[in-house]
């Protein structure tokens, strides 16, 4: 079994990392594209050209299912990456996880670009999985880029700056990038009224893995022997995996079960 990933940058770790936690036999391709980072500020028809180019590097190596581990690419490319792709390979896109969030009665934050924030998108979804709770739009200037560096004082300032705009009741937050699943208990800590029940944090992680998963077939097999190959494509560069990867756990799990393919 083999899974590819794609992302702008290392945002799809933690994607990454969940896919390994349900099937460590599976081969991963990791197809990034730094060259073109960031996406957030582009327009839809160079969202849309960047990420065919990295989903083509990644089906050229076979995989059996591909992961948009990014929000802004599901959002302005996804029907593009399945005409080019399916029914060959299925497309898995990643959608913020507001359904689960509201679920709870709220208050919920949202957690996003400031792209996203307020976007039609992003009403849509409210509006269609939270009509009647209290949603709070949160704009997050900075952080992705904050953490696709590893600088660990931006992270600090912008996750600070973010806090600051979300209200204290807030019961349940919405990861709606996927870089900011990589730093997500920093998230936990900042919101985190004191003498009250833990915020919830909601990432797409583990659902958008147990959904590729759903979609070939397979079945979760977390015991099953860990399989050694990690392919990683850097604008469609064979490469290694970058060193800002293994400032997170997700990377250095990724590392420790298994090694590079060159």
């Amino acid at each position: 079994m083999k899974i590819a990933l794609m992302d702008s940058g290392i945002g799809l770790l933690a994607a990454a990392a969940a896919v390994r936690r349900l099937r460590p036999d599976a081969d991963l391709v990791l197809s990034c594209d730094p060259d073109g980072l960031p996406w957030g500020p582009r327009t839809p028809a160079d969202v849309t050209e960047r990420a065919v180019a990295v989903a083509r590097a990644a089906a050229a190596h076979g995989p059996d299912a591909l992961i948009v581990a990014c929000n802004t690419a599901s959002v302005h490319a996804l029907p593009a990456l399945r005409d080019e792709l399916e029914p060959h390979i299925p497309v898995i896109g990643t959608v913020p996880a507001i359904k689960p969030a509201a679920a709870g009665g709220g208050p919920v934050a949202i957690w996003a670009t400031p792209a996203t924030t307020g976007s039609p998108y992003q009403r849509g979804l409210i509006s269609a999985f939270a009509d009647g709770v209290a949603v709070a739009e949160v704009p997050c200037p900075g952080l992705a880029d904050a953490v696709q560096e590893a600088d660990e004082a931006a992270i600090d300032r912008t996750v600070a700056a973010a806090a600051a705009l979300t209200p204290g009741d807030v019961r349940a937050v919405v990861l709606g990038c996927t870089h900011y699943e990589l730093v997500a208990e920093r998230i936990r800590a900042a919101v985190q009224p004191p003498d009250l029940p833990p915020v919830v944090l909601h990432g797409s992680a583990d659902a958008v893995a147990a959904q590729a998963l759903r979609r070939i077939g397979a079945l979760p097999a977390p015991d099953a022997d860990p399989s050694r190959r990690l392919t990683v494509l850097l604008s469609g560069r064979d490469a290694e995996l970058p060193g800002q990867a293994l400032t997170y756990a997700e990377g250095r799990l990724l590392v420790g079960t298994a090694a590079p393919v060159r």
